[in-house]
């Protein structure tokens, strides 16, 4: 529990620093480009108005109005096609803002709508995700098998290395496609993509939004709509593959000395450390003696608790245990385990059990 709540205030902890960082660099970025623009368009404001004559009052409402009728320029937004595209950015959770409901029926369903369509969206995902990690485990296994690779085995290094490919591979393929559709630098083509596909969605970037697109141009919407659909799963699996990574390494680092850390075995000074040390490397040494396979070892399960996790010391008190032919351990019959049981439990009703009676318990069962 300790370790874990480590573990927890680290990431707290590195995610406040990365926070930190980020906005350094970004301040450092974009702080003296937006003075630049911001004074440019004040200058050009104040021409427009010397220009028309504009009061201040008619020129905020010609603004308004001009913000406005900025998503219309790609025709109707809510007929189907344009509904379509809306609902593909409520449950992936893109969220352009490019259009929104403005009924309150339409924002009551929207959130409704939201609600429902969000989860079962991420179960999809996960799901296809898995199914494609799957896939590629297969054909990955497949193809050492046919190169003659003595190690077929496929390692998560692999499947990661095959996920951050295919996400290159995505996302260059859609910013040439919507670089030619959407006349977009390749950059900013990229850069859009990236930003949907991750369902960041700014909304600087929109595709789908030239004049009379949504309308006139069904194949690229079409495209569009499956392009960004594709590019979610293929993301979704990647993400999944580097979220399991990181689990798995928090969960080994968790899992060094499991018993100790949890059932409060820890020595508690320089003098239990040797005494554990040195009870162990006895039971090691016994055992490669050949005398036994189980160390000479009892330790307390809790502190001040007569319940011992007992290992027997010579083969004369394995009697827990005999080993067949092969090696293998062969556990008691069901028969001894209920004598035990019920042995165990008539004696804790009298009085609670001690180490020297669950000894003398099981001698007299085996």
């Amino acid at each position: 529990m300790k370790a874990q709540n480590i573990r927890t205030l680290s990431l707290i902890l590195s995610i406040v620093f990365y926070l930190l960082v980020g906005a350094a660099v970004f301040d450092a970025l974009e702080s003296e480009s937006e003075s630049s623009r911001k004074k440019a368009l004040e200058q050009k404001l104040n021409e427009l108005k010397k220009k028309y004559g504009f009061a201040e009052d008619d020129f905020r409402e010609v603004e308004r109005v001009a913000v406005l009728s900025e998503p219309y320029r790609a025709g109707r937004q809510w007929k189907f096609a344009g509904s379509f595209y809306f609902a593909i950015t409520v449950i992936t959770t893109i969220g352009y803002g490019h259009v929104a409901p403005r009924t309150d029926a339409g924002k009551a369903f929207c959130m409704f709508y939201a609600v429902l369509g969000i989860p079962l969206t991420l179960v999809m995902f996960q799901s296809l995700g898995e199914r494609i990690n799957t896939f590629v485990l297969y054909l990955l296994r497949r193809a050492k098998e046919g190169l003659g690779l003595q190690k077929t085995e496929v390692s998560m290094g692999n499947m990661v290395l095959v996920g951050l490919l295919s996400c290159m591979s995505t996302l260059c393929i859609g910013a040439a496609a919507f670089s030619h559709f959407e006349d977009w630098t390749y950059f900013n083509a990229y850069y859009y993509c990236f930003i949907t596909l991750t369902t960041i969605g700014f909304g600087d970037f929109v595709a789908l939004q030239k004049k009379g697109a949504l309308q006139e141009q069904p194949p690229y919407v079409a495209l569009s709509f499956m392009y960004i659909l594709v590019g979610l799963t293929v993301i979704g699996a990647f993400l999944n593959l580097v979220v399991l990574r990181f689990l798995t390494v928090s969960s080994n680092e968790l899992d060094v000395r499991p018993e100790v850390e949890e059932q409060g075995l820890q020595p508690k000074n320089r003098q239990d450390e040797r005494e554990m040390s040195g009870t162990a490397e006895a039971g090691y040494k016994a055992g490669e003696g050949g005398r036994s396979s189980w160390c000479n070892l009892s330790l307390p399960m809790e502190e001040g608790a007569s319940c011992m996790n007992l290992l027997p010391s010579s083969a004369e008190d394995c009697r827990l245990i005999k080993t067949e032919q092969n090696g293998r351990p062969k556990l008691p019959g069901p028969s001894k385990l209920r004598a035990l049981f019920s042995c165990v439990k008539r004696s804790a009703v009298c009085s609670p059990v001690t180490f020297s009676d669950f000894q003398s318990v099981i001698m007299a069962v085996f």
